[in-house]
């Protein structure tokens, strides 16, 4: 099992934790956690963008010109998609990218993401985290102490209101609760800033 450093919000180190091997310790997969990448992207995107095609322009009811006699090509309305104007041929219509990976391979890819975080030494174990009061110059000292000066991913075992409220003015911090863990937050911030109890919540899960 791997073994981590166990920090209390003073940055000063009291104990170790041991990490489940299962979801902590295993071999990175690279190919699913880029499905599971592309799987949050897709879904995020708004799928909104439309053109319009030959019926929906405006005009274009009569024929041109006549068949025949005029020397020139043969048209049948002033919008189909040669003129200026014209409706647009097999253009984008609003649509959702979605798709679906399978449970275990979902499950594998944060798996894989949390034991990139162990291995590159980049996830940081907290006793507790706890705010009296909604504080952001309080939780920016915290991070300050615990030596966190880029970008940092904040999980705790539930939704802290106040630890929320206190991070989100803070450039580069994101707070969210163990159960909204994703693969997506885990790999684009530096650190992985998670208290115990939040751990032993993903490894319940998860193993």
């Amino acid at each position: 099992m791997p073994k981590v450093a166990l920090y209390n919000v003073s940055g000063s180190q009291v104990g170790e934790v041991e990490l489940a091997d299962s979801v902590f310790g295993i071999q990175p997969n690279t190919h699913v956690l880029h499905s599971a990448v592309l799987l949050q992207q897709a879904a995020e995107r708004r799928g909104t963008h439309k053109t319009k095609g030959r019926s929906e322009v405006r005009g274009g009811g009569r024929k041109p010109w006549k068949q025949k006699g005029t020397g020139r090509a043969r048209q049948g309305s002033i919008r189909s998609p040669q003129w200026v104007g014209g409706g647009t041929v097999f253009g984008p219509t609003p649509r959702s990218y979605g798709f679906k990976l399978p449970r275990k391979v979902r499950r594998l890819a944060i798996k894989s993401a949390l034991s990139t975080k162990v291995i590159s030494n980049e996830i940081v174990v907290l006793d507790q985290l706890a705010l009296a009061t909604p504080k952001t110059k309080e939780f920016a000292a915290i991070l300050n102490n615990l030596k966190v000066a880029r970008k940092a991913l904040v999980v705790t075992a539930n939704y802290e209101d106040n630890v929320a409220l206190s991070a989100r003015n803070i450039p580069g911090v994101k707070f969210v609760a163990a159960e909204g863990i994703n693969v997506l937050d885990v790999l684009q911030y530096d650190r992985l800033i998670i208290t115990k109890e939040a751990v032993e919540k993903v490894q319940e899960v998860l193993a």
